[in-house]
């Protein structure tokens, strides 16, 4: 059995942001000769996601597509946007003293306890079928990754294993 790892980087904002990836992970499968097997695609990240869903025509003003700001909207219904300590339970005194400390992280950077949640809920990472080189997606999946944190913008680092 073959196996091959690729990884590329994207930058998120403070807002959700949805990049689709599904044409640089064909590029990662292509490069890895492997005709048969399962792509994984992975996010690292604690507060991002990894999903499929189709492609939506409109967008808003932001550029966002309806479909994914539509999920958005639903998803600050179940776990609202952090906007203030004491919100959540996370993150506690102790976190943001560590994170201060450790990771020379500002105490703002810490209320993003709603992305945390968001990323549990929908999962960091996709499964795909590969059949004789072409991922099976169906007729109008598309692969996203998705950034949940609001509290500042960053380099986010998206991994695809193929094996087969």
């Amino acid at each position: 059995m073959a196996s091959f790892h690729d990884e590329f980087r994207i930058q998120s904002d403070r807002r959700p942001t949805f990049h689709d990836v599904t044409d640089r992970v064909a590029e990662s499968l292509g490069a890895s000769g492997i005709g048969n097997g399962i792509a994984l695609v992975f996010s690292q990240h604690t507060t991002c996601s990894v999903l499929i869903q189709e492609r939506s025509d409109d967008v808003n003003y932001w550029g966002e597509q309806f479909i994914l700001q539509d999920m958005v909207n639903v998803l600050e219904k179940l776990i609202p946007t952090c906007r203030t300590e004491g919100q959540y339970l996370h993150p506690g005194p102790l976190h943001i003293e560590i994170a201060r400390r450790e990771r020379h992280e500002e105490p703002s950077w810490s209320l993003n306890t709603d992305a945390h949640l968001r990323s549990v809920l929908l999962g960091r990472s996709v499964s795909i079928p590969i059949i004789e080189g072409k991922m099976q997606l169906g007729e109008f999946g598309r692969i996203y990754f998705a950034d949940f944190d609001q509290v500042r913008a960053r380099e986010r680092t998206v991994r695809v294993q193929i094996v087969g």
